[in-house]
């Protein structure tokens, strides 16, 4: 009898680990942007010096890996069950070096976790990259904003600072169009951040 209720207890826990594994929420989904070739970068003369990206500060509200959405009245949101494959500023970040080391301006061009010294340092605040409902149509128009300053890394020296941003409208009011939007939004401000790094650069160090 004793050995019976030992095998009903057994049973019954099994049951229930399993019962806590089993889930019937909808899993997210995950979106990832990719950096486009910047046109005419390759008629530019090459600069002698190597870059490295500081890990990029974002906003409040742009910390985590969701996708973030404006509405009227200063409310911000987020698209349920979606997400960005890495928080916002991991994502800006992999898209900068993967832009700049594409443009082929700089010798080299590094992340905030190489070890290699840079001759200059780029750091980037995260000011806007949302999808903005407060214009009154349906589709949302994204926006992006990055706050940057370049320094020369020998004696800390701010030599530049500017901004770089991008817009784009969704297609239609559904995620996958949305994103599209944002990859469009992103590659532009992502442009002028390569072209404004190398002009000030180049402007620094002479022809």
């Amino acid at each position: 009898m004793i050995r019976s209720l030992w095998v009903m207890v057994l049973s019954l826990a099994i049951t229930g680990c399993g019962g806590l594994l089993h889930s019937n929420a909808r899993p997210d989904q995950v979106y990832f942007l990719r950096a486009t070739p910047i046109q005419g970068s390759a008629s530019a003369a090459p600069l002698r010096v190597s870059l490295r990206l500081s890990p990029p500060i974002p906003a409040p509200g742009l910390e985590s890996a969701q996708i973030v959405l404006v509405q009227p009245d200063r409310r911000m949101s987020f698209y349920l069950a979606s997400r960005w494959a890495a928080p916002t500023s991991r994502v800006i970040e992999t898209l900068t070096v993967e832009k700049l080391r594409g443009s082929g301006l700089w010798q080299s061009v590094g992340d905030s976790t190489t070890s290699f010294p840079a001759d200059y340092v780029l750091q980037v605040f995260v000011r806007r990259f949302e999808a903005d409902y407060t214009g009154g149509n349906t589709a949302p128009e994204v926006h992006v904003v990055l706050d940057c300053m370049l320094g020369k890394r020998e004696g800390r020296e701010v030599i530049a600072s500017f901004l770089a941003e991008g817009s784009a409208t969704a297609t239609a009011n559904k995620l996958g169009a949305v994103v599209a939007a944002f990859e469009t939004a992103t590659n532009t401000a992502l442009d002028s951040v390569s072209a404004q790094t190398a002009q000030a650069a180049r402007s620094w160090s002479g022809p």
